[in-house]
């Protein structure tokens, strides 16, 4: 099966040739790697277009800032894999995990599969309280109206049979993904959702964590709009 990772960017010019030196390293031989930068300001579609293009197999530019559901959009669309995951350009996840997130999907069992950072063993940098409190707050009120016994709704790894992911249009730009993509999952008939226990290297703002309250604020409203509406 071919692997399509579907890397979002804006403004990761420090992390940005690590995450892509490691995820050209994931042992999948049949794999591309899909970069689509948000119109960064701070140099990073510099690197990317001349440093890093030899990691890239495709490399697709916004010419306006529009958010990460807007980058993922526009990766999921020309993702040509089998199965299609995100990969945030950060540091927070670790793609040597990939291969475990993907497996039941690559077995057979799953058609959509969520990597939780609360399930599993793995290391888990100490970060922010209020931050888990409200990641448990939302994905219990996703699981409220989508009767799915997710615990990590807000998780960046997602993995999808490409099928199952190009059938469903992507309305949210920002950080409304996670509870658009979760609420119209969870309306497709007989499908397989798996959730896998993985690691978490979480950043703080320092280091240039960007989620805020504002987003929270809009998942709930996506939570709301796209289970009753």
């Amino acid at each position: 099966m071919k692997l399509s990772i579907v890397i979002p960017c804006y403004n990761e010019k420090n992390t940005i040739k690590n995450i892509l030196e490691v995820v050209r390293k994931v042992p999948i031989e049949d794999k591309e790697i899909i970069v689509v930068d948000d119109c960064s300001k701070d140099g990073t579609r510099h690197v990317l277009q001349n440093d890093l293009k030899h990691l890239i197999d495709r490399l697709i530019l916004h010419e306006v800032n529009q958010g990460k559901g807007a980058a993922l959009r526009t990766g999921f669309q020309a993702a040509k894999g089998d199965i299609v995951i995100v990969q945030d350009a950060d540091l927070e996840y670790d793609p040597f995990e990939i291969p475990i997130v993907i497996d039941p999907i690559v077995q057979g069992k799953a058609d959509v599969v969520f990597g939780s950072r609360f399930l599993g063993a793995g290391p888990h940098r100490v970060v922010y309280y209020w931050h888990r409190l409200g990641n448990m707050v939302l994905t219990t009120l996703s699981n409220m109206f989508t009767n799915i016994n997710l615990t990590d709704m807000e998780t960046c790894y997602k993995a999808f049979k490409r099928e199952v992911i190009q059938s469903i249009k992507i309305e949210e730009n920002r950080f409304g993904f996670e509870p658009e993509i979760t609420a119209k999952l969870s309306k497709i008939k007989e499908i397989r959702i798996y959730e896998v226990g993985i690691s978490y290297y979480g950043r703080t703002y320092a280091e240039g964590k960007k989620i805020g309250w504002k987003d929270g604020v809009r998942a709930i409203w996506c939570i709301l709009k796209y289970n009753l509406f």
